[in-house]
Order: structure tokens, then C-alpha cells, then sequence
């Protein structure tokens, strides 16, 4: 078998450590507080039980509306279908302020994969739900790495934030990037840092790269990622050329 030829990855939790996580929890505080106050005792609802775990067993790796209903649908909180769409609101109009105020930052083993890949020949895709990876991208300065431009350049594809009819874990978005990337899937691997993610890339015929920023080693392995790492660096970028996913030796 030949190599890989093409290589997707999701952007939030493994390219960047965005503060999606940090809005959708005080996004949701806020209402709370304020123009929701008068359900939150119908609901199981309290600041401290909006927890890493939550988020990432719930929420993570979700388009917009589906992470809101998530939240919302844990707490109990009543009215849902109206609610969704305002807390939605709310968390974009806090995350646009969180990257405008530049609080998020690039994982540096991530962005040092993503170079060393589109080196090797191996065409690169992003591939995330958030309709905010575009701008997480652009705003990452590749000087710092030895180059030029911003990573959002870097990559020949980008299905980022689109609205498709299925999310993961249904492989549609990174069959998708596959298919304008023009690989077969199964000559691709998809880099994922969410359970959901690389069920989403099994389901698809991909080779799974889990990134675990969370603890989650054995989870990501669970969902039949090939390989599962804590840092890109130990990727042995030139076994991609043989069609592997390991760690370097």
C-alpha cells in the first residue's frame, strides 16, 4: 500500500486551546444570572457543575446549535427549543470577543506537525464544526516556526464551519474535506482530540490520530484511533510516506 495522501485535522483541542469552553460555560453563567434568572429553579443548573467533563463528554466538537441543546438539555432547562438559539447567540458573541482579545493560544507540537506534513507532499485539510477555526487560524503567526503568513494559509482545504446535515459522529464533514482534497479516505488520516471526532473518522474509513489534551488517552483509543499521542512531536512524520501511524522510535 502507498502512503497517505492527505491529512485532516480538527482545529479546536488540537491545533488551538480555544476558549469555546470557557464561553459556552460563562455564556451560560450569565444568562443565568440575568435574563434567565427566573427558571434556574426549575433546573439542575449551578455555575460549578459546568465542568471540563461536561463539556468535553457533551459538547466538544459540536456545531453551535447541537452544543447549546447538549447544555441545556443536562440542566433541564425548560423551553429549550426557544432557549437554544439565544444561548448560541450569546457564546458567539463571547468567543468573537475571546479571539479578538487574543485568548486562546496555538499548540506548538500541532502547528510543528501541521508543517512538517504539507512538507513531506501530504496535501493538509482543516476540518472543524466551529464556524470560528477560520479565525483561530489566521491569527496564528507562523514567523515563530520558522515561516511566513498565518497557518489558515498553510492548508489546501478548509470545511471548516460549514452547516452539514450530519454532525460528527457521522464522518460527513471529514468525507467531505476528503473529497476535495481529492484522496480516497482510506489513503487519509484525520487528527482528532474528541471521542466523537475519531468515530467520526473510523465511521469514514480514515486512520485515526487521537490528540489527547485531556487525559483521555484510553478513551481515544476505545473509539479505534491507530494511534494516540499527548504531543504531534512524537509522530514519526516519515512513516506517513509507508502508510503508518506510529510514533518515532
Amino acid at each position: 500500500m502507498s502512503g497517505f495522501k492527505g491529512a485532516i485535522f480538527d482545529v479546536d483541542g488540537v491545533l488551538v486551546d480555544s476558549p469555546h469552553e470557557e464561553a459556552w460555560r460563562e455564556s451560560l453563567r450569565e444568562l443565568m444570572e440575568g435574563p434567565w434568572s427566573d427558571i434556574v429553579a426549575q433546573t439542575s443548573y449551578a455555575p460549578e457543575k459546568f465542568t471540563p467533563a461536561l463539556y468535553h463528554e457533551r459538547m466538544s466538537g459540536k456545531p453551535r446549535k447541537a452544543g447549546a441543546t447538549a447544555a441545556l438539555e443536562y440542566f433541564g432547562v425548560p423551553d429549550i427549543d426557544r432557549r437554544v438559539q439565544e444561548y448560541g447567540e450569546y457564546k458567539q458573541e463571547m468567543i468573537v470577543r475571546l479571539i479578538s482579545e487574543g485568548r486562546f493560544s496555538a499548540y506548538d507540537d500541532a502547528v510543528r506537525f501541521v508543517l512538517k506534513v504539507k512538507d513531506s507532499g501530504i496535501p493538509v485539510a482543516a476540518a472543524s464544526s466551529s464556524k470560528n477555526a477560520k479565525m483561530f487560524l489566521e491569527k496564528i503567526d507562523l514567523s515563530r516556526f520558522g515561516g511566513s503568513g498565518n497557518l489558515h494559509q498553510v492548508f489546501d482545504v478548509d470545511v471548516s464551519g460549514r452547516d452539514f446535515a450530519q454532525g460528527k459522529p457521522h464522518p460527513e464533514i471529514f468525507l467531505t474535506a476528503a473529497k476535495e482534497l481529492g484522496v480516497d479516505p482510506a489513503d487519509a488520516f484525520v487528527c482528532e482530540d474528541a471521542t466523537n471526532g475519531i468515530q467520526a473518522a473510523k465511521a469514514g474509513g480514515f486512520g485515526g490520530l487521537g490528540v489527547s489534551r485531556a487525559d483521555d488517552v484510553e478513551a481515544l483509543r476505545a473509539e479505534g484511533a491507530d494511534l494516540v499521542v499527548t504531543s504531534m512531536d512524537t509522530v514519526d512524520v516519515d512513516a506517513l510516506s509507508r502508510h503508518e501511524l506510529v510514533e518515532q522510535r
